[in-house]
């Protein structure tokens, strides 16, 4: 392997191990929205059918996919707080494993040009 392909690859190297450094520091992790709900109730002259209306809330709400079915789950604002926290971590992981796999796609593309040049020498 030439130096400058040497030095390539050592740079692939170092993004890669930085990356996974990243990894490390992302904590919990979970899937899903957190969304504010107002609702309107049943009850005929309540607030919330006035006019102006005042719906009820806010309710917290996360919704995920869990085993192929969509899951609500009414939280308080402290828990809200926590998923959003959680969601945001998800996405960061998502991005440094999609920046993960393009340095190692690079980084595949220089060892196997080396290789087959090599291969051509013999």
């Amino acid at each position: 392997m030439n130096k400058r392909n040497a030095q390539r690859l050592s740079g692939y190297e170092r993004r890669y191990r930085e990356l996974l450094a990243q990894i490390a520091d992302i904590g919990f992790i979970a899937t899903g929205s957190v969304a504010r709900r107002y609702n309107r109730c049943g009850t005929p002259g309540c607030r919330c059918h006035g006019d102006p209306p005042q719906p009820h809330g806010p309710y917290w709400q996360w919704t995920a996919k869990v085993d192929g079915k969509t899951v609500n789950r009414r939280l308080s604002e402290r828990e809200a707080e926590l998923y959003s926290e959680w969601i945001a971590n998800d996405r960061r992981l998502r991005a440094v494993i999609d920046q993960m796999r393009k340095v190692a796609a690079a980084a595949t593309e220089l060892i196997m040009k080396e290789a087959a040049k090599t291969q051509a020498e013999v």
